[in-house]
């Protein structure tokens, strides 16, 4: 499928979600039809795997046949139905019955059957509970198909399913449904939620720009960024992974099989779903990720909760772009957690070096670590400037780049991204100042491709350029009592003219001489006219 077909698909489906949603809001309407898509993508899926599964015994079907081929299986073998889902549970580690699939759930809303809404009930329930507990457990548990949201009663909120499901069976059965397509028609549709979602958004998205930067910095190698992209990574880790799209786009920048397994954590279980949803849309397999439901200040994920050093856990590459100035609550036990023990707590008002404490701890030796953060982590003193110069004290503080304002859903400030090693060559620190690099936007100001470039390659070269970008040694920095505030190292001032003082007062006189002769000119004419001249 051409760029432009996905384009266009992303284009049908989110016209199809405008239409349809009424007077929902926009979060609700999202979950449904995300899930719709999850469920055409796992059906095709299973499908085709049956069908290699059954080989010539796959049931053909007449044209105009809209019959789900499985359905005329399992009528004609119910005694080996259950040895066949045993083995389709062992080969695609989930299990869906004929009447749950895509094709019979879209031939239900083409002929407004009643029993719609109950067999979608059904179905979600069987997928979650007859498959892998450990991805697929709870994944529907968020889709409230009884909601008043949907319909007063039974056949109101039967009718709107309908209707929704039988146009996005329309709209998208003339395109191709690989996981490549349907997965990058998922991120289109969370990107366009995400941007009429407002503050809101902030929750679930990072904009496709930002996770591109962050992809791209953190798969170079570490230690010598200029020889280019590492050639795999072991383990990558989101702590704030919300949808899940920051890992797929480092994922992408790598390659699909340059990951061992991903890891992500999330606390909003809605949104958790859409990221366990998200990662099989993009074809990966459910034993290369692990994300979790939880909350990573609190570290209550036992993979990450390893008290032991030699079974810690270790990851080739952290991103994460978490919730700007979160208040939390640090307690004297937190005090002594091995993640924030020998840097102190962040304060009650603002977490961001508690997450970025949290995410370091478990980069590896030669790690890459790329978190986007509010410049107030720059230059805030009291208990952030004692984390933040023991940071750079240790040598672990390799770029600070500044981007630019309202490049977000969630707000209008500028930010920045902190690029952290344990392990680093250069004993300076790269500054970058991208914050007068974007396009101008109506509601929300962009980053072309050639600005990403520009900062990744800076990155990567380490170059130094007037206004732009700077080196600055740790003598310098340690001058600075440890603020990072970009504007210390690199002047954005702009060089006032040289003003010529001969050249205006040569001007001021000619000037002087031609009114002089205006005048004269004028004062003839009101002469003539017994009017009273000027002086």
């Amino acid at each position: 499928m051409t760029e432009h077909d996905q384009k266009e698909l992303g284009n049908t489906l989110w016209k199809i979600a405008d239409d349809l949603r009424g007077s929902m809001n926009a979060d609700d309407f999202r979950d449904y039809m995300l899930s719709f898509l999850f469920l055409r993508y796992l059906s095709d899926n299973y499908e085709a795997a049956a069908q290699k599964e059954l080989g010539k015994d796959y049931p053909k079907l007449e044209a105009g046949d809209r019959r789900a081929p499985l359905s005329l299986w399992y009528a004609a073998n119910a005694d080996d139905t259950a040895e066949f889902e045993k083995q389709m549970r062992r080969k695609v580690h989930y299990v869906i019955e004929p009447a749950h699939l895509w094709s019979s759930i879209a031939e239900l809303a083409r002929t407004q059957n009643d029993d719609l809404l109950h067999t979608l009930q059904l179905g979600f329930k069987y997928i979650e509970n007859q498959s892998f507990e450990s991805t697929f457990g709870g994944l529907f548990s968020e889709i409230n198909l009884d909601s008043e949201k949907l319909g007063k009663n039974y056949l109101q909120r039967n009718d709107k399913l309908c209707n929704i499901i039988s146009k996005i069976a329309e709209g998208i059965a003339k395109f191709s449904t690989n996981s490549d397509v349907l997965g990058d028609a998922y991120e289109y549709l969370i990107g366009q939620f995400a941007a009429g979602s407002g503050k809101k958004a902030g929750e679930f998205y990072t904009p496709q720009q930002m996770s591109t930067i962050l992809s791209e910095i953190v798969t170079l190698d570490s230690q010598e960024p200029a020889t280019g992209k590492k050639k795999k990574l072991d383990k990558v880790l989101d702590f704030a992974c919300g949808s899940g799209s920051l890992l797929l786009n480092v994922r992408k920048q790598i390659g699909k099989h340059g990951i061992g397994k991903i890891y992500g954590q999330e606390s909003n279980i809605t949104t958790y779903n859409l990221a366990r949803m998200n990662m099989l849309l993009h074809g990966v397999k459910d034993s290369e990720f692990e994300i979790h439901h939880g909350d990573s200040l609190a570290n209550d994920w036992d993979v990450l909760n390893e008290m032991n050093p030699a079974k810690k856990l270790e990851f080739d590459a952290v991103v994460a772009n978490p919730p700007f100035s979160y208040r939390w609550e640090p307690s004297e036990a937190l005090g002594e957690d091995f993640r924030f023990k020998s840097y102190g707590l962040a304060p009650k008002s603002a977490a961001d070096f508690a997450f970025l404490l949290h995410g370091f701890h478990f980069l590896g030796m030669e790690g890459t670590m790329a978190i986007i953060l509010p410049h107030g982590v720059l230059f805030r003193g009291g208990a952030e400037e004692r984390i933040r110069s023991k940071l750079l004290k240790d040598g672990n503080i390799d770029t600070v780049i500044g981007l630019p304002a309202n490049l977000f859903f969630s707000t209008g400030i500028p930010v920045c991204i902190l690029v952290l090693k344990k392990c680093k060559k250069p004993d300076d620190v790269l500054f970058i100042n991208a914050s007068e690099y974007f396009e101008k936007g109506k509601r929300q100001n962009k980053l072309s491709a050639e600005h990403i470039e520009k900062i990744v390659s800076t990155y990567q070269f380490r170059n130094e350029e007037d206004r732009y970008s700077r080196r600055v040694s740790m003598e310098e920095i340690e001058k600075n009592d440890y603020n990072l505030n970009i504007s210390r190292y690199i002047s954005t001032a702009t060089a006032e003219d040289e003003i010529d003082l001969q050249a205006v007062h040569a001007e001021l006189v000619t000037l002087e001489r031609n009114i002089g002769t205006a005048r004269d000119k004028h004062n003839v004419f009101l002469n003539e006219l017994g009017l009273p001249v000027l002086r």
